[in-house]
């Protein structure tokens, strides 16, 4: 959008309006999609006793105001994943939402603080069939978009072709130079060990740098620019550290059933085989707050209900796919806000 001009001025509309009207056509050939392999829209609520309890979300807050007077905080929810597994434990087996979504202090080319996030869900199927998902869902957009290629700043993918997959761990070796399983052991961490690693590599480390901060800059700055080129890319089994609602590997303990789609280097889906032990997504939603209080100085609370319903949720696989991310691509548009209708005012 122009500098001086809002969003409904009619000649910077009439430049968006190509995109909003190929982001149309995709919506609906996805909701065809998974109608035709009967899973059910569910509209979850956006109000939510926690928004999530990952550490790096920032959610926007309310006020639920009772006819009593009486006062509780809610918040506008950063996923409807809560909601979603307590589907799941109520007796559904397949379903998805084009759901609105919230993250505060996130406004960039590829942020918007309000936007539609695509989550679907599987019972009873290993998570390797969302990577399938995923795979048909691109060719899927790529038709509807009446294109064979996905353009993001000179950066080219054929939405048509197998992605490519690839560990974190193969990453970290490839692109970085970096061992990073050599400083995993199960939970545990080895802080001394990346710093070094990193420093080797010349990337800069901090003295009050968190393994986890560490593991994060390598991936922004040496990784993910480098993923989904020519076609996309599956990164696969992410540290357990680094997947807070994922169940590990059979294979590894180290490492999760987690996985993050890119394409063009843009990060468009994050895929988990699912936690259902309540005790430990307990034991990792306090170490998250803990962590946010540390840095952020504030936390939030932890949905009772949600970890209830965990106990009763079936196996699943599930994820989450940033829709106007994918659109962006499709339709080739080069900002967020040329594919939302209506976007979020900026302060004047």
């Amino acid at each position: 959008m122009s500098d001086s001009s809002p969003w409904w001025d009619p000649d910077v509309y009439a430049d968006r309006r190509p995109f909003l009207m190929g982001r149309g056509r995709i919506t609906a050939a996805m909701r065809a999609w998974f109608g035709a392999r009967d899973f059910v829209e569910a509209e979850p609520s956006i109000l939510q006793v926690s928004p999530g309890n990952e550490a790096h979300l920032h959610a926007f807050a309310t006020e639920l105001i009772g006819q009593d007077g009486a006062r509780s905080q809610l918040y506008l929810h950063t996923s409807p994943e809560f909601a979603a597994k307590k589907l799941l434990a109520a007796g559904e087996v397949r379903l998805f939402t084009f759901a609105r979504v919230f993250r505060n202090r996130e406004r960039t080319a590829l942020h918007h603080p309000e936007f539609t996030m695509l989550e679907w869900y599987r019972a009873n199927q290993p998570y390797g069939v969302l990577i399938e998902d995923c795979a048909a869902l691109l060719a899927v957009a790529a038709e509807a978009a009446g294109t064979r290629s996905f353009v993001f700043r000179g950066r080219t993918a054929d939405p048509l072709a197998a992605p490519e997959r690839l560990t974190v761990a193969e990453a970290f070796a490839r692109y970085a130079g970096i061992d990073l399983l050599a400083t995993v052991d199960g939970n545990q961490t080895d802080l001394a060990a990346l710093a070094a690693a990193a420093r080797g590599q010349g990337i800069r480390v901090a003295d009050d740098d968190t393994w986890t901060d560490i593991f994060s800059r390598v991936l922004l700055e040496r990784i993910e620019p480098n993923l989904g080129m020519g076609r996309a890319t599956v990164l696969d089994e992410y540290p357990t550290c680094e997947a807070a609602l994922a169940r590990p590997t059979m294979r590894d303990p180290r490492v999760a059933e987690r996985f993050e789609l890119y394409v063009c280097g843009v990060e468009i889906a994050n895929g988990f085989g699912e936690l259902t032990d309540p005790a430990e997504q307990r034991r990792r939603f306090d170490s998250e707050m803990a962590e946010k209080l540390r840095v952020h100085g504030e936390s939030y609370p932890i949905d009772e209900d949600f970890l209830a319903a965990l106990a009763r949720m079936p196996p699943a696989c599930g994820i989450a796919l940033g829709f106007d991310r994918l659109a962006m691509l499709a339709t080739g548009a080069q900002r967020i806000e040329q594919v939302l209708w209506t976007p979020v005012a900026e302060p004047q």
